[in-house]
């Protein structure tokens, strides 16, 4: 049998998308909102199965993979979050990359050779790295008004996947997976699906409400905003980071909502000129991410005050893209 599991945001989305189309059929998929991480855990693979993960921590997942491994199952796993180890097994077909300047889908594509590139596309916008999808979109000598379609589509399909619960969301990732991969082109999914223009304008709505949100505290290099705990306010917090990081590409930004349960969730941008610094400032606090964007799931009220602090005192600066990691490939029968 086989498994897709991946992070329910466009980049994940887009990267099981063009594995789909490429490798069909499509057996079951795994996936959830943006806070749903650990999703190897439940997972019940065995041998003989394969799994393909895209767009999920390794370090959050390091020993749910192990136990995959070890019972025999053949695992294909591209990612672009922070990660420390990687498992050497022969099992394993690992994919990563932590150059802030990629993403998941951008792994896939250069995976698959392009061939199901607009998609592609697509989930770079959404992960906010407009330089990356203009590019390849340069390659497929497309025209502006069709770019500027699929950045839009890219940034509802990421707006998508924020939210506490399905009553935040317009859709569930995995319910829109299964209408996006009917589509070898997002164009054609444009024009004959009314679900991509429906998520767009609900992202314009929530947008339009931030207007109202002042900073509560800022400096020359940082900004930090609170939002409430209101359902707009629970699915904003990316396009809203992604917004001011694109507005603003000198400033750091942190957008913090208080919780039902207590304390809060934090969602980080480095700046966008300087990319690095926000997965080692949220790990102080528990959480996790990659060197441009991270979030912490829980900070509990005693510590929001120090990690304002650190957020503020932070020093935001470049650093030298890795290359891409690999696990030599398992051979296939």
């Amino acid at each position: 049998m086989q498994f897709d599991v991946c992070h329910g945001d466009a980049d994940g989305l887009c990267a099981v998308v063009q594995w789909r189309l490429q490798n069909p059929p499509h057996n079951r998929l795994v996936c959830g909102l943006k806070r749903d991480i650990e999703l190897l855990q439940s997972l019940p693979a065995n041998r003989g199965d394969e799994v393909l993960v895209c767009d999920l921590s390794l370090r959050r997942n390091y020993k749910a993979l192990q136990g995959l491994l070890n019972r025999g199952v053949r695992v294909h796993y591209f990612d672009h979050h922070a990660v420390t180890d990687i498992p050497e097994h022969p099992m394993l077909d690992a994919h990563i990359n932590t150059s802030p300047s990629t993403c998941t889908c951008l792994l896939i594509d250069h995976y698959l050779g392009g061939r199901s590139r607009g998609w592609a596309i697509v989930g770079a916008f959404g992960d906010n790295l407009g330089a990356a999808a203009e590019q390849l979109a340069g390659t497929m000598h497309m025209a502006v008004a069709d770019v500027k379609r699929l950045q839009t589509l890219g940034e509802a399909i990421n707006h998508n996947a924020y939210g506490e619960g399905a009553q935040d969301v317009h859709i569930l990732p995995a319910d829109l997976f299964d209408i996006m991969v009917r589509y070898a082109d997002p164009l054609a999914f444009l024009a004959h699906e009314s679900v991509g223009h429906t998520l767009d304008a609900l992202r314009q709505e929530d947008l339009g409400r931030t207007q109202a949100v002042v900073p509560c505290n800022q400096n020359t290099q940082a900004t930090v905003y609170l939002l409430p705990d209101e359902p707009w306010g629970r699915r904003v917090m990316g396009s809203m980071g992604n917004t001011l990081a694109r507005e603003h590409p000198n400033q750091a930004h942190a957008l913090l909502k208080a919780t039902r349960r207590g304390g809060f969730t934090a969602s980080v941008r480095a700046p966008l000129n300087t990319p690095s610094g926000a997965v080692e400032l949220c790990r102080q606090f528990g959480g996790d991410g990659r060197a441009g964007a991270a979030g912490i799931d829980h900070l509990p009220n005693h510590l929001l005050g120090r990690f304002v602090d650190a957020f503020m005192k932070a020093r935001w600066g470049t650093t030298v893209a890795p290359k891409e990691a690999f696990v030599t490939p398992a051979e296939y029968g």
